[in-house]
């Protein structure tokens, strides 16, 4: 997939004595979307642009060392080594030091010729990475404007974190302008540089730069064109993480200071042996727990105290991933947390008052929300007639923003036909999932329209499961109702299948005899038998 970026020019920040200007320069191709005002919360929002950066730049996955130095020094040693062995013989000595001192002539001599090549390919790549940040980036950071707020999205570079930054209106003061919709922003390097000289005394102004959009015919050469191969996965981890968004969840608040211990413990110890978790042990009305493996270090969150009904034990991974939530902390009111169960997703949202800072972070880091997660085949299913998705898409156009029920209310539609509905739309980039707000946005990724049948399969998992349930490997398929809890079993390709679906036509539960299952559980969303016994009831 292509996505192709025209810029007016390029983003900048200008500083003075007593003015600080920040201009962000959208896409020309889209739509118009612009926003001009002055923050107030300046520190605030400084810290939490700065947090999204480092979430940007991130990337925790394993990297092996590289050895390729050492080998080539292994190489030229073996020879000496093997000559060292056989010093007893006659003369040989003296040819080994003769051989010795040939070779580290010929060895200083080649640094001397290829040392200006490696220090300019040095510079040309720093040179790059300050002047040219798009070619270190897969995309520039998604901006939407709202009636209610303006948000920034993006995921980090190994894709195993998400990141959006909600700013309301009161964060700003004179707010001039505005026009609602999404757009992508020239974000480099140098404008981060720059972000960090905002000063609470310095009038800020922030603009979604309006005059990107103006036509011209004159200076058409100053549009600055930038064409990316995306791949499909980047707009698919979009539906993992509002999917994932929308689950049963496990949900405290943590104090910043008791979060910062958090982050103290991870720094001043390292791991060299599993497991590298977090146990969270949550009692009602008791103080939240949480114990760090393998050290078995206890954390006692004196100042947040668990307010849910029932005790639980969760165990999370990829711990160090925390560390990216380190900027927002001096400015944080509060840390809320949301655990989807052990080994699953989790959702930290910082409250800065009128801003909302949200990480989402996948399972463990190897389990990136693009390519191994499945978790939007848990969300509803169900085939939505085009009319109605129509209908559902312009109705939460009208307001921009709404729930599924009311949603559902209004149009007098049942709620599985919405989230289905909301679902695809998500796969397809045109709405997100508000985490922190619990309702569902217009935010348009793609500017072209809604190509159903693009949406058909979101992963191979979700189309094998459909070749299942169309080769007629099925059997003693029994549908049955506990406790409101719909219960579907059956035997799929030879393997005994069973699905725990809610009222919404969510699975929130299930067990497979295949080893997908049991290599992963739920971890990983459902394996192709299930999504075939779901697909089989469904038509029953």
């Amino acid at each position: 997939m292509q996505f192709n970026y025209k810029y007016s020019g390029r983003s900048s920040i200008k500083n003075g004595a007593g003015n600080t200007g920040v201009s962000l320069m959208p896409d020309t191709l889209r739509e118009p979307t612009f926003f001009v005002g002055s923050l107030s919360d300046k520190i605030p929002f400084r810290e939490a642009i700065s947090a999204l950066h480092d979430i940007v730049v991130a990337d925790f996955k394993f990297k092996p060392s590289d050895k390729t130095n050492y080998k080539a020094w292994l190489k030229e040693q073996e020879g000496l080594w093997l000559a060292e062995a056989m010093k007893g013989s006659d003369g040989l000595e003296q040819k080994i030091k003769q051989v010795q001192s040939e070779l580290a002539g010929l060895q200083k001599e080649r640094h001397k010729i290829t040392g200006p090549f490696y220090t300019a390919r040095s510079k040309y790549y720093s040179y790059l990475r300050k002047r040219d940040y798009a070619a270190w980036y897969v995309l520039d950071p998604v901006i939407t404007v709202h009636p209610d707020q303006v948000f920034f999205e993006c995921f980090s570079k190994d894709e195993s974190v998400y990141g959006k930054l909600s700013c309301g209106y009161d964060v700003f003061k004179h707010i001039s302008d505005f026009k609602c919709g999404t757009t992508n922003i020239d974000y480099s390097e140098l404008l981060y540089d720059e972000f960090q000289k905002i000063r609470s005394y310095k009038t800020t102004d922030f603009s979604i730069d309006p005059g990107g959009f103006d036509v011209q015919t004159e200076g058409e050469a100053a549009y600055r064109e930038v064409k990316i191969d995306l791949p499909d996965s980047w707009v698919r981890g979009f539906l993992q993480v509002s999917s994932a968004m929308t689950f049963n969840q496990v949900s405290f608040d943590l104090h910043p200071v008791d979060f910062g211990n958090f982050l103290f413990i991870l720094k001043r110890n390292k791991e060299r042996r599993g497991p590298r978790s977090i146990r969270y042990v949550l009692e009602p009305g008791k103080p939240v727990k949480a114990i760090f493996e393998p050290w078995n270090y206890e954390v006692i969150c004196r100042k947040s105290i668990y307010e849910g009904s029932k005790a639980r034990e969760i165990r999370v991974w990829g711990r160090r991933r925390l560390a990216l939530m380190e900027r927002v902390l001096p400015v944080a009111r509060k840390i809320s947390v949301r655990l989807l169960g052990n080994g699953m997703p989790s959702f930290y949202i910082a409250d800065i008052g009128d801003m909302k800072f949200t990480m989402g972070l996948s399972g463990w880091t190897a389990n990136d929300w693009t390519q191994v997660g499945n978790f939007d085949l848990l969300s509803p299913k169900g085939d939505v007639p085009q009319t109605t998705m129509q209908q559902i898409y312009l109705k939460l156009r009208e307001d921009w923003l709404n729930t599924p029920e009311k949603l559902a209310s209004q149009l007098e539609l049942e709620n599985k036909v919405v989230y289905s509905a909301l679902r695809k739309f998500t796969q397809a980039g045109k709405v997100v999932y508000d985490l922190a707000n619990k309702v569902y946005r217009i935010r348009e990724l793609k500017r072209g329209g809604i190509d159903l049948d693009t949406l058909r399969f979101s992963s191979e998992v979700e189309k094998k499961g459909f070749e299942l349930a169309q080769s007629g490997k099925a059997e003693q398929i029994k549908v049955k109702i506990r406790n409101g809890v719909k219960v579907l079993t059956g035997r799929i390709d030879g393997e005994q299948t069973e699905l725990l679906i809610d009222k919404d036509e969510r699975i929130i539960g299930g067990k497979c005899s295949c080893s997908y299952y049991f290599q992963n559980k739920l971890m990983k969303g459902p394996c192709e038998h299930m999504v075939a016994l779901q697909i089989l009831a469904r038509q029953d």
